[in-house]
This record gives C-alpha cells, structure tokens and sequence, in this order.
C-alpha cells in the first residue's frame, strides 16, 4: 500500500464545535426563596442523545436537569444542553459507538458542569458542582440492557 491510501483510510476524529444548545432557569418561588436559610435537596438528572449531521459530522448533547427543592418548594430548576459537533470517519459501526457514547461525552461534561455552576451562581445561589460521570460505565450498563431486552424478545 502507499503512504497516501494507508493515510486515507486513517480514523479521523475532530472537534468542529463545542456550544451551549439549550439553558434554561427557573426560581419559581423568588424572592422569598432567597430568605430560606435551610439546605436544599439536589436531583441531578442527566441524559445523552447522538444525531448524524451529515456523513462523518455527527452532534452529541448532554442534557443536564439540576432541581433543588426545600420540601416541596422548588428552590431552582436549571436545565442545560451542551452539545459537541464532531466529525469521524473511517471508523467501524463498533468503534463508533463507544466513540459517541463515551469519549464525546467525556469532552463535552466539564463545559456542560461549569455552564451549570456558573448559571447556579448568577442566579444567586451556590456553585453547583456535578460529580464526574463514568460515561464507559453508562454506556456499558446500556449495552447490557440492550443485550437483555434481545433475549427476552426471541
């Protein structure tokens, strides 16, 4: 093989964009929620979605819900889409996977945790920190999970 077609059939991976898609803020009870002198309970909700662009551009998106609640009062709710474009190519569908569902999502969290800190903050409350995320776990659990569901369905 020469040099040219060896360098062709290459995987690429590249990061075209890394931009905030959604954010959004609610404090349903300000300003007397400001008066509350009680810790709040934190829900972290997170979820993460792949759409093909184009051939080889692919868009990955963290969607983060934060609510915290005293009680039964909402405190804040802070929902936060951070999305990555990516372009990859020359990769087979079983690499591609753990590509979109593991590595992208490990790029993209520490944009997504700094966006919600920061929006936590602004909005005159704590900093927000987000755990890390095992992202190779998730996706581990969810191939487990897919393999079950095809078991059970032949």
């Amino acid at each position: 093989m020469t040099e040219a077609v060896q360098e062709a059939n290459q995987p690429v991976f590249n990061i075209e964009k890394i931009y905030v898609k959604d954010i959004s803020l609610e404090i349903p009870h300000a300003p007397q929620i400001f008066l509350e002198r009680e810790n709040p309970q934190i829900d972290v909700q997170l979820s993460t979605q792949t759409a093909t662009i184009e051939a080889d551009v692919y868009e990955v998106v963290i969607t983060n819900t934060v609510t915290a609640k005293i009680g039964e009062k909402v405190m804040f709710l802070i929902e936060a889409k951070q999305a990555g474009i990516f372009r990859l190519s020359n990769l087979s569908k079983e690499d591609m996977e753990p590509v979109l569902a593991v590595m992208c999502p490990n790029i993209l969290f520490p944009y997504l945790r700094e966006l919600v800190s920061t929006t936590a903050v602004r909005a005159g409350f704590a900093p927000v920190l987000l755990n890390p995320v095992n992202f190779d776990m998730l996706y581990q659990q969810h191939k487990q999970e897919q393999a079950q569901v095809a078991a059970t369905t032949h």
